[in-house]
């Protein structure tokens, strides 16, 4: 509703290139690293999922699954591109709706539906938005919300839709799509709680559709998830590409071809998934969950409002001050639990940084510009 029309109006292609406009060069530099940062931990989220579900569908180990990955995230973006990984994004979701939905109801009536919910589960934490603490429920709506409007891989979908409204009808789409398939997964989740308590979390929902569901649609369901984690690593990898090969090689190489550039963003989305793969195999029995919000924090901490206030304020904040809120969100986010005594989550100082020195910005532009 508010950002799809104005980033397509600027005719750029990605983040960096929008705050460069606004705030020079060295907002480029500072979006590019914190993009890079982030998007990286999403895919590191993503291989997590990917590696062992992989290993388990296909009953290999972990390092034929990571094999596995490579080969078929390099498949998606050097014969689709933005384009492939879209189409696997429409399949994914009509198989997703297919099996997860009918998972999820199936789960839902097993546990005893409402009232067997409540006689099994407390009320705290279980049925609360808040049942880990209200900062921890009030980062992971922030990270989420920041992490999406900064992330290249998101505005890169906006910037291939066919026109304007089709942008903006896709986001509200995807927004739409996350309820009816996240309540059904919830579902899966608490029967899995129940009937297998010592399992890894990651395991619950492909061992849920493998043991649950008649074959077929269990069948459905393990190939939609493989798309799901495979199509996210190819998507994000290829964010990481776009933005090396247009904002740093394209800059360092001023005589690079197309084709250079091309090959450039291949070899970056090869190496970044590779980094990612690795960098999962010291990390094996971490959480999803603390990756993504993680990547969306460093995001967000260096990008959404100074990226906010170029939409709505375009040319009107003072470029060094935006370049100083940039670089403060992303010192905060990076720094603060080892400098600060206060034990608040990096991405709140973080924000508060970005907002004071871009409302510095914003008000020296105003006031320069009454004067000229």
């Amino acid at each position: 509703l508010f950002y799809a029309k104005s980033l397509r109006a600027s005719g750029l292609t990605t983040v960096a290139e929008f705050l460069v406009v606004n705030y020079g060069k060295p907002a480029g530099w500072l979006a590019t690293l914190s993009s890079c940062g982030g998007i990286f931990f999403s895919i590191v989220a993503s291989t997590l999922t990917a590696l062992h579900l992989v290993a388990g569908v296909f009953n290999v180990d972990l390092y034929v699954s990571a094999v596995l990955i490579l080969l078929i995230t390099a498949g998606f973006v050097f014969f689709g591109g933005i384009s492939g990984s879209g189409m696997a994004g429409i399949i994914k979701i009509c198989l997703i709706f297919a099996s997860i939905f009918v998972g999820g109801f199936m789960a839902y009536s097993d546990l005893g539906s409402w009232s067997g919910l409540a006689a099994t589960f407390p009320a705290h934490p279980w049925f609360s938005l808040f049942g880990k603490g209200v900062e921890d429920g009030l980062v992971s709506l922030c990270s989420m919300i920041v992490g999406v409007i900064s992330t290249q891989t998101y505005v890169q979908a906006l910037f291939s839709a066919k026109d304007s409204k089709t942008a903006a009808a896709g986001c509200v789409a995807a927004a739409l799509v996350v309820i009816p398939v996240g309540l059904p997964s919830v579902m899966i989740g608490m029967f899995m709680h129940v009937n297998h308590p010592t399992i890894n979390s990651i395991d619950a929902l492909p061992l849920y559709l493998a043991t649950y569901l008649p074959d077929w649609l269990g069948g459905i369901g393990l190939a939609a998830l493989l798309l799901s984690a495979l199509g996210s690593i190819a998507g994000l990898s290829l964010g990481i590409g776009t933005m090396i090969s247009r904002d740093i090689i394209s800059n360092m190489w001023r005589s690079a071809t197309s084709t250079n550039l091309l090959w450039a963003s291949r070899f970056s989305v090869l190496a970044a998934t590779v980094s990612a793969i690795v960098f999962v195999f010291f990390h094996l029995e971490s959480s999803v969950l603390e990756w993504n919000y993680l990547s969306m924090a460093l995001r967000g901490s260096g990008i959404f409002l100074p990226l906010t206030f170029c939409v709505f304020f375009h040319k009107r904040v003072r470029a060094s001050m935006g370049v100083a809120a940039m670089g403060s969100g992303i010192f905060a986010a990076v720094f603060w639990k080892h400098i600060s005594p206060w034990q608040i989550n990096s991405l709140f100082p973080a924000l508060v940084y970005n907002l004071i020195f871009l409302t510095t910005g914003l008000l020296w532009g105003v006031k320069a510009e009454e004067e000229e």
